[in-house]
């Protein structure tokens, strides 16, 4: 029976019981197989990976891992470009563009009120939504660990939280999007980027106390939902304020 020692970093350890935690720890094995594999059979996806030195050396996915191996694990540093040493992806994506599994829909909606480029649909397998991520170049984000393991994802990200606004505050902490929002420039139910109306072409679709109050107008093109800077936006507002 051959045995290597893997040691993960940062939170890659959300993935690992907690006797794996933040250590080095033996794994034995009896087939040959790649780091890649053997990181995912320990329950991490390779998404979550951008780093991995065996025996001090930095490699690809492909590296056959042999006994007595040391293998240190690190996690995606999205803003950094590091591909040049680890070799992982083709390259970063530097323009952060998401797809979201089913059971985001609110997080959705939140990174778009930021301006954030966010595709979600209410009916999507995973099949499809692994295609989309990799014919898109987006970043998937999910809770399903199995999903981010898929060949086709390149860039996903497994979402932490469990409540809609923890997991805007996560995945702007996480991407460091905080300097890269552009709030209400975006619909929140189409994803498409606004367009500025002036008050007599959507005059048919406001109440006639905002069309009476406001004088600064969007619209989707898509969808032709109008917005405007009523007391929603306050909240909003202060929201997008509470993330600088």
């Amino acid at each position: 029976m051959a045995r290597a020692w893997f040691r993960f970093y940062a939170e890659l350890n959300d993935f690992l019981p907690p006797a794996r935690r933040a250590a080095a720890f033996e794994h034995e094995f009896a087939a040959p197989a790649t780091v890649k594999d053997r990181i995912e059979a320990l329950g991490v996806p390779h998404t979550e990976v951008d780093l991995i030195l065996a025996n001090s050396e930095a490699v690809d996915f492909d590296y056959r891992v042999g006994d007595g191996d040391r293998i240190s694990v690190y996690p995606v540093f999205e803003a950094f470009d590091i591909a040049p040493v680890s070799r992982l992806r083709a390259r970063p994506l530097r323009e952060p563009r998401f797809v979201l599994d089913t059971h985001l829909g609110r997080l959705a909606a939140y990174l778009r009120m930021l301006g954030f480029d966010a595709a979600w649909r209410n009916h999507c397998d995973d099949a499809e939504l692994a295609r989309i991520a990799h014919d898109e170049h987006r970043i998937l984000l999910t809770r399903d660990t199995g999903l981010l393991k898929r060949k086709a994802v390149t860039h996903g990200y497994f979402v932490r939280e469990t409540n809609a606004r923890r997991q805007m505050e996560e995945v702007v902490s996480r991407f460091h999007l905080a300097g890269r929002a552009a709030p209400f420039t975006r619909c929140l139910r189409c994803n498409e980027p606004l367009e500025t109306a002036a008050r007599e072409d959507v005059l048919e679709r406001l109440p006639p106390r905002t069309a009476q109050l406001h004088d600064e107008f969007r619209r989707c093109p898509a969808c032709r939902r109008v917005y405007w800077k009523g007391t929603h936006y306050e909240r909003m507002r202060r929201l997008v304020d509470s993330l600088s």
